[in-house]
């Protein structure tokens, strides 16, 4: 997989995409990552990226001349480009599992008080959000969906099982069950009796109920869409 992102702010998104797991994943040819600053597709002389708003209103917009250059120099058959915005779709772990399978995803980031909507209309493929609330800048929502994504990806994680037993994995309706490690016994709490007992169907059992435990103290609201 091959993953662009443009921004104004590259160092932003670099560094969390060149650390840890991201890292060894580029590192190991698993996935390209590669940072574009949005102010090396403008023409004047000031590398301009932003204007006053038609019809008034506070702030600056982001100009299309840019990421229309971008997009024309980055984009293939076989990309999608994706606009990072509050207004976009929610970004579930669904998503993320159906992008890690992309060959290539465009990632275009936002600033100011938007960018003008002719970049949606004609470059967009999809608009995702990664929450109701809004940042500074799209280059952080963008690192957050790219994790998201490449660690979906075969071999990133070492053991493909770690992404098939987490929260929001499955039918995406209850999250991950409590884990334990060594000591078994820490500050006078033991860890659950169960789980020392070598009982595997006994253990899934346990893992199941307090999964649901802690989905309905938690986020009620994903065991309330069960059918």
């Amino acid at each position: 997989m091959r993953i662009d992102i443009v921004t104004i702010f590259p160092e932003i998104a670099r560094g969390p995409l060149s650390a840890s797991i991201m890292g060894r994943a580029v590192a190991s040819g698993l996935v390209q990552i590669h940072f574009h600053d949005l102010r090396d597709y403008t023409i004047d002389r000031h590398r301009h990226v932003d204007d006053i708003p038609y019809g008034g209103g506070p702030g600056m917009v982001m100009k299309p001349e840019p990421f229309f250059a971008a997009v024309s120099d980055l984009r293939t058959e076989k990309s999608r480009v994706i606009f990072l915005t509050p207004q976009g779709a929610p970004f579930r772990q669904a998503k993320a599992a159906e992008l890690s399978g992309d060959e290539h995803l465009i990632f275009l980031c936002g600033h100011y008080e938007g960018v003008d909507h002719r970049v949606i209309e004609a470059l967009v493929d999809e608009e995702i959000s990664i929450g109701d609330y809004v940042l500074t800048n799209g280059t952080l929502a963008a690192a957050v969906v790219v994790d998201a994504i490449v660690r979906l990806i075969p071999g990133v994680l070492g053991d493909d099982r770690s992404s098939e037993e987490e929260s929001f994995s499955g039918d995406g309706r209850k999250l991950e069950s409590p884990q334990y490690t060594r000591p078994a016994e820490f500050a006078g709490m033991t860890v659950p009796a169960v789980l020392l007992s070598g009982n595997h169907g006994a253990i899934a059992k346990w893992r199941e109920d307090k999964a649901i435990e802690r989905t309905l103290a938690n986020r009620p609201d994903l065991l309330g869409t069960r059918d």
